[in-house]
């Protein structure tokens, strides 16, 4: 038997035609919004430490332009454009101006290795290729005798590319102004380009977006302008964007967050995302640009957090003791606050003070001054971490969401915040669970299919049309929330029954600072085994407080009082599961420190930085090898690749240390 629930809100068609003006595709949106904010701010992008701004009129005359010229180059109905490169506005109008054309858009992640950008060109029978940079446009030519469809490819940064073959490479401004040259000369290509905007399908495929491949080969998700358009705009209602709001685009292009968040809510919201200068000035550029939508990964908030207490560990003593005291006083009534519950007058008054001199300082050192809602996703978000935000007045909530969905599935209303829920149903999705725990969705932005892969398709459906998340998940009785287990697959049982989700017991550990990363090991063992990575810049910061002397990651990762002070973890860890019924024979017996960071360039890690459990178990046998046999340290050689693709040898003796469990008596419950 399945259970269902379904969203309470069932949104007007009238809504949705207030909200959108009844457009079905982007590029009808950018005319929209043209019309109706043409002074505004569309796009800023910081170059050279200098703010550019672009209003929604100039925005659609550029991409007008780039697309006529896109046009003139032979890109038509259909074809696919590959979009490579990090957050800048001309790649951004590059989908846009694919768009207009009805040709297909194809992100694929700038930090991709050759091998893998290869992968989705090639299976994506890409034509042309818009790229940030010299980088980008020497990774596709290393790989071209792979893309025999590949015909033209184009640039936005020009630095270094002066004396390449041109024959089949563009600089992006060039199409643009040629273009724009082509539509003064004959006004009627302008004519031409308006009517395709007017009579675009929002059938037609919008943009294919490939998974991270966290299981296997990644797969290219086709959506459609219509549906991703109907699924935004029910969540631009939901947390009330408009015009007015600003985002920072720093996630990655091929990410469907970033397409969904950034690209799509700033098109039906009409509100102006900024680009920052670039991945190592993010943190600096949030601070300037002081968005009011806000959206990071719970490692994000986490690094923020650290780097706040290591700078308050270096502060003055009086400064020290009046930050701790008033956190403390957050932590007491701050929560409350926020979600404008009842508190007694006094510690209105501490926390009003505790404002001036504390949280709105720090939320401005943060760049989090302005923001009016936060969301966090991807991975569990510790309570500690989630309750310290929300503590100090940021409105910060959690979703659930995948690639099939075009995002979101879940969302925390205002007002209905828990750390360990991903909140109810959006509106218009429909949610199951099956009887084996698996969640399974119907949703206003579903995907059509997987690009040439009718039999993956027909396995991710059910009969009913609902799709299969591959996550395991429960309705929380009390909230009508849904809570998130694990990837159903990676669900397992130790040898005595014991229920093993291998991700809950990571992401217990990873709310630690000094742990980036996590793999658990247990299925059809006798007992769960873990190999961590150290956070360098937490656990560096402590060796620098601590007086303990290192050379690299390696040294410091292998140090005796860093095994001692991570064994303490996971012992906190042990004590946790220990009260959990379900997972008190769950606890960590062994566990070791990798001697590298697992790194998504050698295949550990998707784009996403999702662990890819089963590639790890094959690539780091000998260690796992030594956690079960007793064995008090193993050698292991592992090939890495430079981030200019060559290739190498770190080999290291790493030790094994065993932590202790907690008794547990009474009989423990066993997995079905």
């Amino acid at each position: 038997m399945l259970r269902q629930i379904k969203s309470g809100h069932e949104r007007e068609e009238a809504v949705e035609q207030s909200v959108t003006a009844g457009a079905n595709t982007f590029p009808k949106l950018l005319v929209r919004n043209a019309r109706q904010f043409g002074d505004r701010p569309a796009m800023r992008h910081k170059d050279l430490g200098i703010w550019q701004s672009w209003t929604w009129a100039q925005v659609l005359d550029q991409v007008r332009a780039y697309a006529v010229g896109l046009h003139k180059l032979g890109l038509k109905h259909g074809d696919a454009i590959a979009i490579v490169g990090a957050n800048r506005p001309k790649l951004y109008w590059s989908v846009m101006a694919a768009q207009v054309l009805g040709a297909i858009p194809v992100p694929v992640y700038a930090d991709a290795v050759a091998d893998e950008l290869a992968f989705v060109l090639a299976h994506a029978e890409v034509r042309f290729a818009a790229l940030e940079d010299q980088e980008q446009v020497d990774k596709v030519l290393s790989v071209q005798e792979r893309l025999p469809k590949l015909e033209q490819m184009f640039y936005d940064e020009s630095r270094g590319l002066r004396d390449y073959d041109h024959t089949r490479l563009h600089n992006i401004e060039d199409i643009i102004t040629a273009g724009r040259d082509a539509m003064a000369k004959d006004p009627a290509l302008g004519q031409w380009i308006d009517d395709q905007i007017a009579n675009g399908n929002g059938a037609d495929v919008s943009i294919i977006l490939y998974t991270s491949g966290t299981t296997g080969q990644s797969k290219g998700v086709v959506l459609t302008g219509e549906r991703s358009i109907k699924a935004t705009t029910d969540t631009v209602v939901f947390d009330r964007l408009n015009e007015t709001d600003v985002s920072l685009a720093y996630l990655p292009l091929a990410w469907v967050g970033d397409h969904y968040l950034n690209y799509a809510q700033g098109l039906v919201a009409g509100f102006c995302m900024a680009c920052p200068e670039s991945s190592e000035t993010t943190a600096q550029d949030l601070r300037e640009i002081g968005p009011t939508f806000y959206f990071a990964p719970p490692r994000t908030f986490e690094q923020m957090l650290t780097r706040v207490m290591i700078r308050m560990e270096d502060a003055g003593t009086l400064k020290r003791k009046m930050f701790h005291y008033f956190i403390g006083v957050a932590r007491k009534y701050g929560e409350d606050i926020l979600n404008r519950k009842s508190v007694p007058l006094g510690g209105r008054i501490l926390y009003s003070i505790g404002r001036f001199f504390v949280y709105e300082p720090l939320k401005n050192v943060l760049g989090l001054s302005k923001v009016r809602t936060a969301y966090t996703a991807g991975e569990a978000i510790g309570p500690e971490l989630f309750a310290f935000y929300r503590s100090i007045g940021l409105n910060l909530k959690q979703l659930y969401g995948q690639t099939e969905a075009f995002l979101y599935l879940t969302a925390q209303p205002d007002g209905e915040i828990y750390s360990d829920t991903v909140g109810p149903a959006c509106p218009n999705v429909d949610i199951k669970i099956t009887d084996s725990g698996e969640v399974l969705f119907k949703s206003p932005g579903m995907f059509t299919g997987y690009f040439k892969d009718d039999g993956k398709t027909a396995e991710v459906l059910t009969s009913d049309g609902y799709v299969k998340t591959g996550d395991a998940g429960f309705f929380d009785e009390k909230t009508g929330h849904l809570k998130i287990i694990d990837r159903a697959k990676d669900v397992g049982k130790l040898k005595n029954g014991t229920l093993f989700p291998p991700k809950y017991i990571e992401n217990k550990l990873k709310f630690f600072p000094n742990i980036r990363e996590v793999v658990a090991y247990g299925d059809g063992r006798d007992f769960v085994t873990v190999m961590l990575n150290i956070d360098l810049t937490a656990v560096g910061s402590w060796a620098e407080r601590n007086n303990v002397v290192y050379g690299s990651y390696q040294e410091l990762a292998n140090h005796p009082r860093v095994y001692e002070m991570l064994k303490g973890h996971v012992e906190e860890v042990n004590r946790s599961l220990a009260a959990e019924k379900m997972m008190a024979g769950a606890q960590i017996k062994r566990f070791l420190i990798l001697h590298k960071e697992l790194d998504a360039d050698d295949g550990e890690l998707t784009r996403t930085q999702k662990v890819r459990r089963g590639f790890i178990a094959e690539r780091y046998r000998p260690l796992i090898t030594a956690l079960y046999d007793g064995s008090k340290e193993a050698d292991i050689s592992t090939e890495v690749t430079f981030e200019d693709g060559r290739k190498g040898t770190i080999s290291a003796r790493v030790k094994v240390a065993d932590a202790q469990t907690v008794p547990v008596s009474g009989s423990l419950e066993k997995a079905a």
